[in-house]
């Protein structure tokens, strides 16, 4: 209870309770404009989150998430441009509900079913992560390697359509992360004998550049960075009916918060997976199927709760065990270790106080969601009238300044430039970007517990599975890769049969 009340007192410092609102406006602006992802904001609010205590910092990324979040959609519902990954699920349905006159009721039920998601999220978040750290201080060096190996599977195999593409995204953030020196020889790899590379690749500028640049370079080719938004429609009435219309898919919104949560909770997933897999179930366990896709709310409800709802369940295993939820966890992790704030369990027991606030900076942001909400989406039709052009130059000039406050060297500006490049280019070719991040950001936890263990173990790999929370960690980890080749083999063998017997036919 004492730790509460002084967590309390931290979240009540004005100049906490100022970020938490300007970080707010922020994220609302950033994810009402199309194109503009959640991630993006957070990243462009890292180089300022440098000047920034720790709680203020966290409290930004935290504020910034679940706005951009909700007001991506806003241009989904109005002009069937999803404002952010997460609001692509359920655009359709939205703009349908829009060209029926519904427009209202789609951002309202929308705003008010995540607002819930997200709350249900902080709850799971507050009761789950100190149980686990309980646990988490029991693990050795064996059981965070799994950890690690896990949660990069699962960013491989979850964060995009083709496992294969984001397997190879997954090899390119490893090899990243092991640019510099070498943890136990001090022998310099990949630096090609460049001295600013030796400690290593710099995550803000490669995570800046790979997330904003590449939208900015993406505009550009497609021509989109000149054009100007199509007119909307203004919209009254937001929350008229909502409570009968919330009350009646109660079973959606309790639904849609839990998958939301749990699958948050899944390093590499995040919201986006979340939303899909909620409006999909929305539709297999709907009364009424037939309805969706021509402006039903029943789907919209669902996959809303679960897209703040997986925001929230993201940043268990991130305080946890230091494990990314997802790409905007990745981030904060990062935030966090840059302010001497090291996620793992012995956080719990060393700054109680500091967790407590960011619990209560959670509520408080989910909260904030309904009047902020509101005003965005009154506001609507004046946000997507800034012009592109100045849009994106001043968003360029944030990421140039950013880096190089870092570090205060211009070669972090070319390190932007140059993820930059890659991540357009890589997008070009289908292959997602969130497992390189998670790549960097888990890759010297990977290496280092490895080594540990190794050394523990004598160098006997059956040390690996002498422990039985570690032998069922890695039995997880070997299965996770194991079920997919398999049943990739025996679709092969499927295939090859199948081919066969018509040849046989023929003969």
């Amino acid at each position: 209870m004492h730790s509460v009340i002084q967590a309390l007192g931290l979240v009540l410092d004005p100049q906490v309770l100022l970020t938490v609102v300007l970080a707010s406006l922020f994220g609302l602006f950033v994810g009402a404009v199309p194109g503009l992802t959640a991630t993006m904001a957070t990243a462009l609010l890292v180089p300022i989150t440098f000047f920034m205590d720790p709680l203020s910092a966290v409290a930004a990324i935290v504020a910034c998430t679940a706005m951009a979040i909700t007001a991506g959609d806003i241009p989904g519902c109005l002009l069937r441009i999803p404002g952010t990954p997460a609001s692509a699920a359920y655009t359709d349905e939205t703009f349908a509900m829009t060209k029926r006159g519904l427009g209202a009721q789609a951002l309202g039920a929308s705003l008010v079913s995540s607002v819930i998601g997200g709350i249900v999220g902080t709850v799971v978040l507050i009761l789950a992560a100190p149980a686990l750290a309980r646990i988490a201080l029991q693990f050795s060096s064996f059981e965070y390697f799994w950890l690690a190996l896990i949660g990069l599977s699962c960013a491989a195999f979850v964060s995009s359509d083709d496992a294969l593409r984001g397997f190879v995204s997954l090899l390119i953030g490893l090899f990243i992360a092991s640019v510099g020196m070498d943890g136990v020889s001090g022998t310099p790899r990949f630096t090609l004998g460049v001295t600013e590379l030796l400690g290593g690749i710099s995550f803000i500028p490669a995570m800046i550049g790979m997330f904003a640049v590449s939208e900015i370079l993406n505009s550009l080719v497609r021509g989109t960075a000149r054009e100007r938004f199509a007119a909307t429609q203004k919209v009254t009435g937001i929350f008229r009916g909502i409570l009968g219309l919330i009350r009646h898919y109660w079973r959606n919104v309790a639904r849609g918060s839990v998958t939301g949560t749990l699958i948050g909770v899944l390093p590499g997933a995040g919201g986006d997976i979340a939303a899909w897999i909620s409006y999909a179930t929305a539709k297999r366990f709907s009364k009424t199927p037939e309805k969706f896709g021509t402006g039903h709310p029943e789907g919209v409800i669902e996959a809303g709760a679960a897209n703040n709802g997986g925001l929230s369940g993201a940043w268990v295993p991130a305080l946890v065990f230091g494990i990314p939820g997802d790409a905007v966890t990745a981030i904060a992790v990062g935030v966090l270790f840059m302010k001497g704030l090291n996620p793992g369990p012995r956080l719990f027991e060393a700054q109680a106080e500091m967790l407590y606030a960011v619990f209560i900076i959670f509520l408080i942001a989910n909260l904030l969601l309904l009047p902020f909400g509101w005003a965005a989406i009154r506001l609507a039709s004046r946000i997507l009238t800034v012009p592109r052009p100045q849009l994106m130059a001043i968003i360029l000039l944030f990421c140039v300044v950013g880096s190089f406050a870092i570090n205060n060297t211009v070669f972090d500006i070319g390190l932007m430039l140059g993820f930059g490049i890659l991540a357009f280019l890589l997008n070009l070719a289908g292959f997602p970007v969130a497992p390189i991040i998670l790549g960097i950001v888990l890759g010297p936890l990977l290496e280092q517990n490895f080594l540990t263990s190794m050394v523990i173990a004598g160098g006997d790999i059956t040390g690996f599975f002498e422990r039985p929370v570690a032998a069922a960690l890695g039995v997880a980890a070997i299965l996770i890769w194991a079920v997919p080749l398999g049943l990739a083999g025996l679709r092969l063998l499927r295939g090859g049969t199948r081919a066969a017997k018509p040849a046989e036919n023929n003969s």
